[in-house]
C-alpha cells in the first residue's frame, strides 16, 4: 500500500465521514490487489482528522504532537487493514480504542526519564484517576490501603506508583531550589579526596605488609620521609640509578599485589 501522505486529509463532518467510511470498506472487502489498496487509502486519508483529534489530547506532555500524531496515524492505518466490516460498519468504534491504546504505549515506551517496572507503568494513570475520585468521595486525599482496595493491587504498588510520579521528568540541575534559591547543580557535593585517599590506604596496607623489611624500608625513605633517590643510595650504599631500578621493582611487586600485572616479582 502506498503512504497516505499523497491524500491531503478531508474537511467533512462526522456524519458524512462515518457513512463514507461505510461505503468504501464494502466496496474495499470485494477487492484485492492495488484497487482494494486504493481504497483503503481512502478510508485512512477520510479518518486522519480524528486520528489528529486524539493525538491533541496528550500535547503538551512532554512529547511533540507532530510525533505523536504520527503514532496516531500509524496505529489508524492498522486498524484500517485489520477492520472486518462484518463485526459492524463503524470503523471508529474499533479504531478509537486501538489509537488510544497506541498512544498510550508510546507514554509508557518513551516519556519516562527514568523508566519504572511495567506493571507500575500500567497502573500509574488508573491511580491518578482513582485519587481524583476517591478525593471527591471522601472529602480528603485517600490512604494508600484505601486506593489499593480501588485498584484492586497490593499496597507497595500503590505506594512505588505514588512515588514514580516525577520520574517521566528529569529535573534541570539549574532549576532554582525554592528554599535558598541556589540552583539544584550548586548544592551536589563534590568529590572528596579524602574517599580516594582512604581506598587506596586499605588496597594498598595488606599489599605493602607483604613487601620484604628492606623494600618497605625504601618505600618509606621516598614517600614518609620524602628523600630524593641520591639520598636513599647515599643511606643504601648504592648508586642513585639502583635506586631508581629497586623502586621500579618494588612498583612491579605491588601492582602485582593488587592483581594489576601479572609478572612475577623480581629479585631484590
Amino acid at each position: 500500500m502506498s503512504t497516505v501522505t499523497a491524500f491531503k486529509p478531508l474537511d467533512v463532518g462526522p456524519a458524512e465521514r462515518k457513512a463514507r467510511t461505510a461505503r468504501l470498506l464494502a466496496a474495499a472487502r470485494d477487492l484485492t490487489g492495488a484497487e482494494r489498496d486504493r481504497l483503503l487509502e481512502e478510508v485512512i486519508v477520510l479518518n486522519i482528522p480524528v486520528a489528529r483529534s486524539l493525538a491533541s489530547r496528550y500535547r503538551n506532555r512532554g512529547q511533540g504532537l507532530d510525533e505523536l500524531e504520527q503514532v496516531a496515524c500509524l496505529a489508524l492505518t492498522r486498524a484500517v487493514q485489520g477492520f472486518d466490516p462484518e463485526r459492524g460498519d463503524d470503523l471508529l468504534v474499533f479504531a478509537v480504542p486501538s489509537i488510544l491504546g497506541e498512544l498510550k504505549r508510546h507514554f509508557r515506551s518513551v516519556s519516562w526519564a527514568v523508566r519504572p517496572p511495567r506493571r507500575i507503568q500500567e497502573i500509574r494513570p488508573r491511580l491518578v484517576a482513582a485519587e481524583d475520585e476517591l478525593t471527591q468521595q471522601l472529602g480528603r486525599s485517600p490512604h494508600a490501603d484505601e486506593l489499593a482496595a480501588e485498584l484492586a493491587c497490593p499496597v507497595t504498588e500503590v505506594e512505588e506508583a505514588r512515588s514514580c510520579g516525577d520520574l517521566a521528568h528529569a529535573a534541570s540541575l539549574d532549576e532554582p531550589i525554592a528554599a535558598t534559591g541556589s540552583p539544584l547543580g550548586d548544592l551536589l557535593p563534590d568529590d572528596d579526596p579524602g574517599f580516594e585517599r582512604s581506598e587506596a590506604v586499605v588496597m594498598l596496607g595488606p599489599a605493602c605488609r607483604r613487601l620484604k623489611p628492606r623494600d618497605r624500608w625504601i618505600l618509606r625513605m621516598r614517600f614518609y620521609e620524602q628523600l630524593t633517590q641520591q639520598e636513599i643510595a647515599d643511606e643504601l650504599g648504592v648508586t642513585q640509578v639502583q635506586v631508581s631500578r629497586l623502586l621500579q621493582r618494588i612498583f612491579t611487586d605491588l601492582r602485582r599485589s593488587l592483581g594489576h600485572d601479572d609478572r612475577a616479582p623480581s629479585a631484590a
